[in-house]
């Protein structure tokens, strides 16, 4: 049976709190542009992300229908997700795409393993509800704060012969290794609260010169308190042990599997593997967080610098014309596409040998893909089948990011 090769769909927002409210969201602006769909923005309402992937919790749909993707893609296999993905991934969108709208920080957070989802997955299905890995990355829309990855060791142990933090590492060895730094971690997430209060109001009074280059700590640490009260012990771990980065737009993170990190503020364009486990510990309610151990137990101390997760991109050999750059995370699920057209420019897409998302993140244009015409406006998304070549025209300027197989 033939299908439709290419066809708009609407996303799904959520409302967890450390989003955005209102139409100060960005996802929830861009859920609000799709033509046809029963969605209006509440200015009380917190609207933190839109996802518009296959996976069952928020589902995208096929819009001219309504119909969860997933039962469009298992009806039309072959066509809509091509031999690649049903041998190489189980016969499912191997990516998640999603626009998140930060305003405060998420969760401190790790995404398990494959090994470790798939115990997870058959211990809890109800709380780890796949057996899959869930590396990342987040391509900035403006600037972006986030905490990622474990700093160099050598920039962490000086900071724990300062008195307030001496009692994390009693044992005040000449030479950190990742194991020192995993108790030190483990020590602080297992802190009571009196002790973390302590702490943090004895971090607070250090003074700049004796912080060095984490200086930036003083000016952290309150915004993170008025977040999350001065008992979360997720603070002083972010601060302490992570890298601290800003991006600019088109800027893009990278984090593994097993990668610690939580996401402070900014509107990005997320991609993930197709998986929504997690091991949260902090930036949370004591009763949403795992446990201490199991999450120190999983760090894999892969990223211990800011280069080990910045993605940079680069040029597409996909674009025609070069209008488009790749962010290419060091694993096979997926790539990343970021299509930049000025006023009455345009762009050629090579055929991909799977499916492709897009969403239009700015602008305004036209496609030509499957031998049709389709609309392109702020907010509209596109599923894009394998093996079809698009090309993009703009009057006056656009953008579009594309999650490709």
């Amino acid at each position: 049976m033939s299908h439709e090769l290419v066809f708009q769909l609407s996303g799904t927002c959520n409302n967890y709190p450390w989003g955005k409210k209102g139409k100060q969201s960005l996802a929830a602006q861009l859920c609000a542009k799709t033509p046809g769909i029963d969605f209006s923005i509440d200015d009380d309402q917190f609207y933190s992300e839109m996802w518009f992937g296959d996976y069952p919790d928020f589902p995208a749909r096929k819009l001219e229908t309504g119909e969860a993707l997933a039962d469009v893609l298992q009806k039309n296999k072959e066509q809509l997700l091509g031999k690649k993905v049903i041998e190489k991934y189980d016969s499912q969108l191997p990516y998640l795409p999603k626009i998140l709208s930060i305003a405060k920080a998420l969760p401190l957070q790790l995404h398990p393993n494959k090994e470790l989802a798939t115990k997870l997955h058959k211990k809890d299905p109800s709380s780890f509800t796949d057996p899959n890995h869930k590396p990342e990355i987040a391509v900035a829309l403006s600037k972006f704060e986030v905490f990622a990855g474990f700093k160099p060791l050598d920039k962490i142990s000086p900071l724990f012969k300062l008195k307030p933090l001496q009692q994390f590492n009693p044992d005040q060895p000449e030479k950190w290794t990742d194991e020192t730094l995993r108790n030190v971690t483990r020590s602080l997430l297992k802190s009571d609260l009196e002790t973390v209060k302590k702490v943090q109001i004895e971090l607070s009074k250090v003074p700049k010169d004796q912080l060095g280059e984490a200086a930036y700590i003083l000016d952290l640490l309150p915004r993170l308190q008025d977040q999350y009260g001065p008992e979360d012990a997720g603070s002083l771990v972010a601060l302490l042990c992570m890298n601290f980065l800003v991006f600019n737009a088109g800027d893009a993170v990278w984090i593994p599997a097993d990668g610690i990190h939580a996401y402070l503020a900014g509107d990005i364009v997320e991609c993930m593997a197709r998986s929504n486990n997690v091991l949260n510990t902090g930036f949370c309610p004591t009763g949403d967080r795992n446990n201490a151990d199991l999450f120190a137990d999983t760090l894999t101390f892969k990223a211990h610098s800011k280069d080990d997760v910045t993605l940079p991109s680069q040029k597409s050999d996909k674009g025609q014309k070069g209008k488009t750059v790749v962010y290419r995370p060091p694993m096979s699920e997926f790539d990343m596409l970021k299509t930049d057209l000025g006023a009455g420019e345009s762009e050629e897409l090579a055929a991909s040998d799977g499916p492709g998302v897009l969403i239009v993140t700015s602008g305004a244009g036209s496609m030509h893909a499957g031998g049709k015409d389709f609309d392109l406006k702020e907010g509209f998304i596109y599923f894009v089948a394998p093996g079809v070549p698009v090309k993009w025209d703009s009057q006056k300027g656009l953008q579009i990011h594309m999650a490709v197989v």
